[in-house]
């Protein structure tokens, strides 16, 4: 219970979870200390079994159901979370909050004394006409800011005037927005759009403002939804992923190296290669296009544009460079621990992340198993189907962690620093529980071994042939 920190930023659905998670942890440890089994998970010979949905009818979703006290407090306490959670997203809930920016929760926002309660108001109703889903406000915001900074920052660079003041910072500020934004994009893609169908208007701009913005954070056309949706969340981290991890030491600098180096000089190539393999020619095609079609585009604006190459470089080239490592050092952190039992489980072979980083600015992110179970779900949703499965996760032997986000994950892994990662794993389930720290450090470091080509055909089977 000592390592769990509760961040003064975090999101207020983060802040249930972790209440909830520590709660059950401090319960079980009391429990133990008192000589009593009355847990409200599965033993451990239970839990490292589970592999699916449901287990046996005395242990299903992992939860002991002759447990007494103390599983009939974790299961009201949860139930108490969910409830609360689920009111926080409904419209219709009195207890209802849009996220409207990503820096303060809405209470935060209507307790500024600067801040006219009639203006908030207008701008919510306004920007709720315009966004599809209700609680998404923060879409709109962003969407203004990027307008009104990168956009025309970026067209004074190429068009009217290049200088160096204005290149670095137009670089540092499109940094600190390129998470954002990108976790925006992966709602779009996945959502196919984020504005309301009900204007045609809307419709248009939601089609065409990502051919704008993507090139200025750093995005080839259309290439994050055809590596993304089409080809990563249908092989899910299996043998024939280009992004696997699985056949990478995943605490190796030289085999990270490789990883990265691999998307970073290759995407090109191995994307329209992957789905030609497949027997989706037009994927190939399609895919193959619009990564071609960025880079055409690239050298017309670098001899055309008045600012010449140094403003492409600055405005597109290097947010490119950077945002293709972020992408693979974060799809590193979010796929380094496979438990080689059951390497094709969602549960087992991606992780939860309880921070403020991956999910008060990035839309969530950090519930990756809870994405990658079902990638429709909404962001706002990742919170609550957490809750309402953490029997099943706990079951299952899945990681969760909190106060450190998938580059630190990375960072961590390539130093080899278990015992941070062990500090900031959160147990769940009775055999997580019942582990010491250095038990911790040594489960996290087996998960994160490479797979040879041998136990891939037998753990993949078909996939992997």
């Amino acid at each position: 219970m000592e390592h769990i920190v509760f961040a003064h930023d975090l999101t207020r659905a983060d802040r249930v979870v972790l209440e909830t998670l520590a709660t059950d942890y401090s319960d079980h440890l009391k429990a133990k200390e008192k000589g009593n089994s009355d847990s409200a998970y599965a033993s451990a010979s239970d839990t490292e079994t589970a592999g699916t949905e449901e287990t046996d009818a005395n242990t299903k979703g992992g939860v002991n159901k002759d447990a007494g006290g103390y599983q009939k407090a974790s299961a009201t306490r949860n139930e108490a979370a969910v409830t609360h959670l689920s009111a926080l997203n409904d419209p219709k809930s009195s207890s209802f909050e849009p996220s409207i920016t990503n820096f303060f929760d809405l209470a935060d926002l209507q307790s500024f004394q600067w801040l006219p309660p009639s203006l908030l108001s207008a701008y919510q109703q306004w920007a709720t006409s315009l966004i599809r889903v209700p609680t998404d406000i923060l879409m709109i915001t962003h969407l203004l800011i990027y307008f009104s900074t990168t956009v025309p920052s970026a067209m004074y660079l190429l068009f009217v005037r290049f200088s160096w003041p204005h290149a670095i910072l137009h670089a540092i500020l499109n940094g600190w927005y390129v998470g954002t934004y990108t976790l925006m994009m992966h709602q779009h893609i996945h959502m196919r759009g984020i504005l309301t169908k009900d204007k045609w208007w809307t419709r248009v701009f939601d089609a065409v403002f990502p051919y704008v913005l993507d090139p200025l954070m750093g995005h080839t056309w259309n290439s994050y939804y055809y590596h993304h949706v089409k080809h990563h969340h249908v092989e899910g981290n299996g043998p024939d992923d280009l992004s696997s991890t699985i056949r990478y030491q995943r605490d190796e600098f030289s085999e990270f190296a490789k990883y990265v180096g691999r998307f970073y000089f290759l995407v090109w190539l191995d994307l329209p290669l992957y789905f030609a393999r497949k027997g989706r020619y037009v994927q190939a095609a399609k895919a193959a296009f619009w990564e071609y079609s960025s880079y055409a585009m690239y050298v017309a604006m670098w001899n055309l544009a008045p600012g010449g190459g140094k403003a492409v470089f600055w405005t597109m080239v290097l947010p490119l460079m950077v945002l293709r490592v972020a992408l693979m050092v974060g799809n590193w952190g979010q796929h380094a621990f496979v438990d080689d039992e059951e390497p094709e489980s969602d549960y087992r072979s991606s992780v939860t992340l309880v921070d403020v980083a991956s999910n008060r600015h990035c839309y969530n992110d950090g519930y990756h198993t809870s994405h990658h179970l079902n990638p429709l779900r909404h962001w706002r949703e990742h919170p609550v189907a957490f809750l309402k499965g953490k029997e099943t996760y706990a079951a299952n032997n899945a990681l969760v962690f909190h106060n450190i986000d998938y580059i630190m994950i990375t960072v961590r892994l390539i130093m080899k620093d278990y015992m941070t990662l062990a500090k900031c794993m959160v147990p769940i389930g009775e055999f997580q529980m019942n582990m010491t720290l250095e038990e911790r450090a040594a489960y996290l470091r087996r998960h994160t071994r490479r797979f040879t080509e041998e136990e891939i055909k037998v753990k993949f089977g078909k996939k992997a042939n």
